[in-house]
């Protein structure tokens, strides 16, 4: 199957759960990651703001700034599709919407963030296979962000189970590999071969 209809068929089954289901699969996403030893006193973190029917991380957000973590989120630069991280101290009030109105960090009550001081980076995506493939939503902005910039974090995605697929993604020279996926049953680790 080709990348774009992969792309559509899992997004359509993703956007078809329920308030009630996305909400206890995403609760139960966020307790797996939280079970990771990686993010377990890892000083500085990135969080991607949720979107439709992503994995639901504002649970996630909020309970890493009460452990004493930085938080991060990005700021989209479309022009250049580049992702600017900024720390965040308070979800509601430090978050306006930004590009294709997904929430994101109001500069001027932010502060920036180097990618290279990110020691996990918590990462969306559309699909997943069970080796490590990632396909985004096709802007390329987190696989350029986690290639030029971010290369030495700890990479997991965030996906329902039902965005894992059994065959090999097919994947470009660009994609990025993930070194971890969290979904709502299960946590698979990979040996990254890119990036």
């Amino acid at each position: 199957m080709k990348r774009e209809e992969l792309r559509q068929k899992v997004l359509i089954g993703r956007d078809r759960l329920t308030v009630l289901e996305l909400e206890q699969k995403s609760k139960a996403v966020i307790a797996n990651l939280f079970k990771l030893e990686e993010l377990h006193g890892a000083p500085t973190v990135l969080f991607y703001a949720s979107f439709r029917s992503e994995v639901q991380t504002g649970a996630g957000i909020k309970r890493s700034l009460a452990t004493g973590m930085k938080v991060a989120l990005p700021l989209s630069l479309p022009e250049n599709r580049l992702l600017q991280p900024y720390l965040i101290n308070d979800p509601s009030k430090d978050l306006r919407l930004g590009y294709c109105s997904i929430p994101e960090p109001i500069p001027e009550k932010t502060e920036v963030v180097d990618p290279g001081e990110l020691d996990v980076v918590v990462i969306p995506g559309s699909v997943f296979d069970q080796n490590g493939g990632r396909l985004g939503y096709g802007g390329g902005f987190y696989d350029r962000f986690l290639a030029d910039q971010a290369g030495s974090a700890f990479r997991v995605a965030l996906a329902f189970g039902l965005q894992v697929v059994e065959e090999e993604l097919p994947l470009e020279p660009h994609d990025q590999g993930i070194d971890c996926l969290v979904t709502e049953e299960k946590v698979f680790r990979f040996a990254r071969s890119n990036g």
